[in-house]
């Protein structure tokens, strides 16, 4: 029969011949068009398939003339793959740049610190991740996706589903932290610090250790990121719908908790001050529980694919940079010490420039140098003697 066939739109199975092969329209089509059309391919007896019937620009719903092709698809998509890398790269740099902060200071190694900086390493990781799966799985625009199944590309896409659950799991352990810090007054056994760890990287490491079993199993195609049937998506998808939930209510109940702080603090004052506050908590508590996720965290993955892509992989994307912004350039206690260290080594430098430039004035001073003719006359009798003779006295 006819093997498999990568058309450049769409992959196409085996067929024996004489089979005629029926697929629906690939699914991108359906963000420009509202066609849910299906597409044929005839195998025939010459090993060849036939040419797709009714052809793409029929069946899926668009003019070959029209702003809507496959070229201005793909020019639309490479256009969203240069938001989303500028904001993983700037994501990246302010990440390993508030990690090095907190791990410099002394001052900064404290359980809440320790758990930012797991939440940044993280989104970290899934920053790489996307990278890799980049650079794997798309870098040649020739590639056949139909024949591609290497170790190489699975090992890339089972490192980007981690990356992805272990951010989600850290996003759901900074919420229950935060709770914790609000509703007791003092949180100081490091113990906890152990069992975030342990749930943070341990709870992927299971998920994707049953993930790829499955896969190996049960469903061993491609490079493991084609469409999953229920089981073997549910393995990933279930735990990241579980986080997201958990932390929707986490930030509810902190908005809650927030409401009646700032009412019992400010004791009546001003509704407008106090609306404007909690605005301000709410704004920045957002990006630090992935709120944004909820959206739509429930619908089926062709729901929305435009905005989908917008909220989940474009500002997404700058989800990290945010986070550190927020957690470490914006806070008070880091600007100080960083104010502190900046004078410090000002200091230094100037003390450094002081003492050598102390010591060439002292080397170039005349009253200097008479001194050393003096120290060298008394160490040196023969200077002195031959000196003498030649009737030359020295100062």
């Amino acid at each position: 029969g006819c093997a498999r066939d990568w058309d450049g739109l769409t992959c196409w199975p085996r067929a024996t011949f004489g089979e005629v092969v029926k697929i629906p329209c690939p699914r991108f089509f359906e963000e420009f068009t509202s066609t849910h059309g299906f597409l044929q391919r005839n195998c025939t007896q010459e090993e060849n398939w036939s040419e797709p019937f009714p052809p793409y620009t029929i069946a899926c719903g668009f003019d070959e003339g029209s702003s809507k092709g496959p070229e201005d698809q793909k020019s639309y998509y490479s256009a969203f793959w240069r938001v989303y890398t500028a904001g993983y790269a700037a994501s990246v740099t302010s990440l390993i740049t508030a990690l090095i902060v907190f791990a410099a200071f002394r001052k900064f190694h404290c359980t809440r610190n320790y758990i930012h900086m797991h939440l940044f390493v993280s989104f970290i990781l899934r920053a790489v991740a996307v990278f890799t799966k980049d650079a794997v799985l798309f870098a040649d625009e020739t590639m056949d996706h139909c024949l591609m199944s290497t170790v190489a590309c699975k090992a890339a896409v089972t490192f980007f589903q981690f990356s992805i659950l272990a951010n989600f799991f850290w996003l759901l352990i900074e919420g229950i932290y935060l709770q914790t810090l609000l509703l007791l007054t003092f949180v100081s056994n490091r113990n906890f610090v152990w069992w975030f760890i342990f749930t943070g990287w341990g709870a992927p490491t299971a998920v994707m250790f049953a993930w790829v079993l499955t896969r190996i199993h049960q469903q061993n195609t491609g490079c493991w990121d084609d469409d999953e049937n229920g089981l073997v998506l549910w393995i990933i998808k279930g735990p990241i719908l579980l986080t997201v939930l958990i932390n929707f209510f986490i930030f509810i109940n902190v908005i809650r908790i927030l409401v009646h702080k700032l009412k019992s603090q400010e004791g009546g004052g001003k509704h407008s001050s106090h609306f404007v506050r909690l605005a301000k908590s709410t704004l920045l508590l957002i990006p630090l529980f992935g709120v944004h996720y909820i959206v739509f965290a429930f619908f089926p993955e062709s729901t929305g694919l435009e905005a989908r892509l917008y909220i989940e992989l474009g500002l997404g994307s700058f989800q990290g940079f945010v986070v550190a912004l927020l957690y470490c350039f914006s806070n008070a206690e880091v600007q100080t010490e960083l104010k502190k260290q900046l004078c410090r080594w000002q200091y230094q430098e100037y003390l450094t420039f002081t003492h050598k430039h102390g010591a060439l004035s002292r080397e170039t001073s005349p009253v200097n140098y008479v001194t050393q003719l003096s120290l060298l006359d008394k160490i040196s009798p023969k200077r002195r003697t031959s000196v003498l003779q030649d009737g030359v006295t020295t100062v």
